[in-house]
């Protein structure tokens, strides 16, 4: 393969794994590699990163992909044969890895992670499947159990300093594995094959509907700037939205330059008011991983206004203001949410019955100053909608959006009602960050 070949199929895989490159920024890394020493390979993963890489979080999967597209090695004779003869005792190997977990540069450990790979990686497959695993190496040198034996004798701060170091070297060894795993398959299925499925999507791109605690973790430091610009969106468009009373001394005095004719009536400022805002959000299992975004983002914008209320529902509505007051632990919050809210009988999601006990109970969080902010699929297993009821709810705010965690192309399938309270309701399809992003900008 061609550097030309391999430049256009790493780009290529890039734009696959969700990283945003344009065409101008591929010609723009195409010159950058003229003017660096393409033998240098950091110097090459430095001038496709700073060419490519627009954000922090796209780094992990640039780097996976730049390793499968660019290896440090193919395959062949290890350097040194005798770490990887499979006559050497597995109780040598692992006191060769408690030494490299000890002090070693990443030299080493990569050499010795390639040599266990080519030892203990391949397992038997059938055709057509992959045979190299990171797993069986792992399982075979298990080096968390070195620990205890690394630290043993240490204490106080000098045991501290010791397992974190230790820690830091076995996600070295256990990277050095991945990535050699990685450079296997690549070489017996075809680069491209495995790039599909080594890289996640960016955070900003992570799908709702299936991010993991982990993951929610993250996404908490991208929502807090997100509440805040949505706050201020808001607030914009609340005072874009109204004019004060007609300043009746000030249209008479400029009236008089066209003959007394009031061609240019003027108005008193409007009163400052920060809008209202009002957070109804599906916390059923179905959409469970959204509700726990929703709730992150509740609990964000909690700290932005002066005044919000936030209400959960499966088939049957609670407040769950209490549960974030300001300086409140997010992670407590959660957990009390689960176990104290009342927002379930039966278990199965209606938003007809929750929409009307909102507003048998709480109609009156809503008025002339309330942003509604409804977040959740539109399933309802097969119940009326209470669209009437809707209508009245958004007429009352001055503002209605409704955040829909499912793809366009999956709104009216089986039981969900996404067009009919769409009718009624502003709502976006909001599947992740980008798309909340995009929501908030467009509602200046």
């Amino acid at each position: 393969m061609s550097l030309v070949d391999r430049h256009v199929g790493f780009v290529h895989a890039l734009r696959g794994a969700g990283l945003p490159v344009s065409l101008a920024e591929g010609l723009d890394a195409a010159r950058a590699l003229s003017v660096i020493d393409l033998a240098d390979r950091e110097s090459l993963r430095a001038a496709y990163a700073a060419t490519l890489v627009k954000r922090p979080s796209y780094r992990p999967g640039f780097d996976v992909l730049f390793d499968l597209w660019f290896p440090r090695t193919v395959t062949g004779i290890p350097k040194n044969p005798e770490k990887a003869n499979e006559t050497t005792p597995i109780n040598e190997l692992r006191d060769h890895l408690a030494n490299l977990l000890q002090q070693s540069s990443d030299a080493e450990m990569r050499e010795f992670a390639q040599a266990m790979v080519e030892r203990f990686g391949r397992q038997p497959a059938g055709p057509g499947r992959q045979n190299w695993f990171s797993y069986s190496v792992l399982r075979a040198l298990s080096p968390e159990t070195l620990i205890s034996r690394l630290l043993k004798g240490k204490t106080g701060l000098e045991e501290k300093t010791a397992r974190n170091n230790v820690t830091t070297n076995i996600k070295r060894f256990e990277e050095a594995v991945a990535e050699d795993v990685r450079r296997r398959i690549a070489e017996d299925s075809g680069v491209e094959r495995i790039a599909k499925s080594s890289v996640r999507p960016p955070l900003d791109q992570l799908d709702f509907l299936r991010v993991t605690k982990a993951d929610l973790a993250r996404l908490r430091r991208e929502v807090y700037p997100l509440a805040r610009r949505l706050a201020a969106r808001l607030i914009i468009k609340h005072k874009h939205g109204r004019r004060g009373r007609l300043d009746f001394r000030k249209t008479v005095r400029a009236s008089i330059s066209t003959g007394g004719v009031p061609m240019d009536p003027r108005f008193k400022p409007p009163r400052p008011h920060k809008p209202e805002l009002v957070i109804l959000c599906d916390t059923s299992d179905s959409v469970s991983s959204f509700a726990h975004f929703t709730l992150l983002l509740t609990y964000a914008l909690r700290e932005q206004f002066t005044k919000v209320r936030a209400f959960g529902f499966v088939d049957t509505v609670d407040e769950i203001t209490r549960f974030f007051e300001p300086g409140a632990d997010v992670v407590d919050a959660l957990t009390r949410l689960a176990t104290e809210a009342d927002m379930s009988r039966f278990g199965r999601t209606n938003y007809g019955a929750a929409l009307e006990k909102f507003t048998e109970r709480y109609g009156e969080a809503i008025g002339p100053k309330t942003s509604l902010l409804i977040l959740g699929d539109a399933r309802s297993n097969y119940q009326p909608p209470a669209l009437d009821t809707l209508k009245r709810l958004t007429s009352k705010a001055r503002h209605a959006y409704w955040l829909n965690p499912e793809p366009k192309a999956q709104w009216d399938t089986g039981d969900s009602i996404a067009t009919p309270y769409a009718s009624v309701i502003k709502m976006y399809e909001c599947r992740n960050i980008v798309q909340l992003t995009d929501f908030i900008e467009e509602i200046a």
